[in-house]
């Protein structure tokens, strides 16, 4: 039951910590292989609940990366047994979670999808406990709740007694502890300080989208040929759309904004008509002395791919200060019918800080992102859209790319949760954009980050955790070759 709130759709903090201690305990104690298969069929039971509708993979293609997920990430539990049925010193409780570390920063690396499903993600709004990401990234908070599970299953095995666990228990006591004082002193000592700038994050009315006709969009991304008065229909209803957008920043600047940004793909427009839309927007920004950040889908009809999933940014003087395309198309329809970008962020220093942009996915790829930390950024937008599954899930995720490269986030979000954060992770505003309201979220952003250890050694203590976890492993095979 308690796999069931430990990641996924219903998060549960404290059940992260709970679950891997009472399935270590199961797979340990189950003398035969059916014990086993039990355990690892209950795994992947409940991650086909949990994920179902987050993943965007569909049918038969989603059992089957349930069942590789689920035979990867039981690994760590069948080292573990494998060691602690003969070695139940302390040091072997390292063994589970330097493999779950390693497994969990492996998968990032390697699967389509970066770094969903990371434990660490299930501890958003501990405060203390996720500052550490921003020295180790995600994976110093996997190692803590893996190392948990196995400690306390090392305690239960002597019973308890605290004359054989004392040294242990203290010693995982005493390294959690100095975990969450930096935490504490890093909210405490070291809170966002600096100015603040007025920010207006908006999406695209929901009342006007019904204009859209979706089917002749459908016939273009697959190349089909579309008659003359239809495409003229579809550009004069797109224009509407953004014409709409355009007029909402307006006001926005008129009311105090001096950025505003729209969510991923509010405006979308043929590639004839972009230089048009862009130059509207030069005026917009000019005119009203503002940063503009539109963020655009651009369909090159017949190109293949056909679609530029941007942002373009424009500076006071109606100059465009960058125009960034999204690096990580979404597997599936988004990323067949888009053209990815070359995975370089961009930056420009301006009165509030250093400005950069990712684009929703991007953000689930801490290594992409590090890019930010590493450049000093102080302030990123990452436009977004999702759907109501994933919203709330991809939303957290996203503010955890604050606190590891110390900058500021505003996050845009169609059809999902829209958010602003400090580089603590703190949410300064939130909105939920499904409703079909005026579709706006204001913030009070501050305009000066905070570097991070994070930024300058990135993934150190994952490598760590894969070389020790490969020592292990490497000890093991020795040790059976012997045998």
């Amino acid at each position: 039951m308690l796999l069931l709130f430990s990641n996924g759709k219903w998060v549960i903090p404290l059940a992260a910590w709970l679950s891997p201690v009472f399935l270590l305990r199961f797979v340990r104690s189950r003398e035969s292989l059916r014990g086993t298969l039990l355990a690892l069929f209950a795994f992947a039971l409940t991650g086909f609940f949990v994920w179902h509708g987050l993943v965007p993979i569909p049918g038969n293609q989603y059992l089957i990366f349930i069942i590789v997920m689920s035979l990867l990430m039981f690994l760590p539990y069948l080292m573990d047994r494998a060691i602690t049925l003969r070695h139940t010193h302390f040091p072997s409780t390292l063994v589970f979670p330097l493999g779950w570390t390693t497994i969990e920063y492996v998968n990032s690396l390697l699967n389509p999808f970066g770094s969903w499903g990371s434990a660490a993600y299930t501890q958003f709004g501990t405060g203390a406990l996720v500052q550490i990401v921003s020295v180790t990234g995600l994976w110093g908070v996997t190692f803590l709740i893996a190392w948990f599970g196995s400690v306390v299953n090392w305690a239960w095995e002597k019973e308890f007694a605290w004359v054989k666990i004392r040294h242990g228990a203290e010693a995982y006591a005493a390294i959690l502890a100095l975990v969450l004082l930096f935490g504490g002193a890093r909210l405490i000592f070291f809170p966002p300080a600096a100015e603040t700038v007025r920010v207006a994050a908006i999406s695209h009315a929901d009342r006007l989208s019904f204009l859209v006709n979706a089917e002749i969009v459908k016939r273009l991304l697959r190349g089909e040929t579309v008659q003359h008065s239809a495409m003229t229909a579809l550009r004069s209803e797109l224009a509407t759309l953004n014409n709409d957008l355009l007029r909402r920043s307006e006001r926005e600047a008129r009311a105090g904004a001096r950025i505003v940004f729209w969510s991923e793909g509010s405006a979308f427009v043929m590639k004839p008509d972009e230089d048009e839309l862009v130059e509207r927007g030069r005026a917009l920004a000019r005119s009203q002395g503002i940063y503009l950040g539109m963020a655009m889908g651009v369909l090159n009809h017949g190109q293949n791919p056909s679609v530029e999933n941007k942002v373009v940014l424009i500076d006071p003087s109606g100059a465009i200060a960058w125009d960034y395309i999204k690096s990580r198309p979404v597997p599936g329809r988004e990323a067949k019918n888009t053209l990815p970008g070359d995975g370089r962020l961009k930056y420009v220093d301006t009165p509030y800080g250093r400005l950069s942009s990712a684009i929703c996915f991007d953000m689930d790829f801490p290594r992409l992102i590090r890019q930010a930390g590493k450049a000093g950024v102080d302030l990123l937008f990452a436009p977004s859209a999702d759907w109501p599954e994933v919203a709330a899930s991809h939303m957290r995720m996203a503010t955890f790319r604050a606190i590891e490269n110390g900058f500021s986030l505003v996050r845009p979000a169609d059809n999902g949760i829209a958010v602003a954060a400090n580089y603590q992770g703190t949410v300064l505003a939130q909105a939920e954009f499904f409703a079909p309201e005026d579709r706006v979220m204001i913030a009070q952003v501050p305009i000066k980050g905070a570097p991070t250890i994070y930024a300058r050694i990135g993934d150190l203590f994952a490598w760590l955790c894969v070389c020790g976890s490969t020592m292990i492993f490497g000890w093991m095979v020795a040790r059976r070759r012997v045998k």
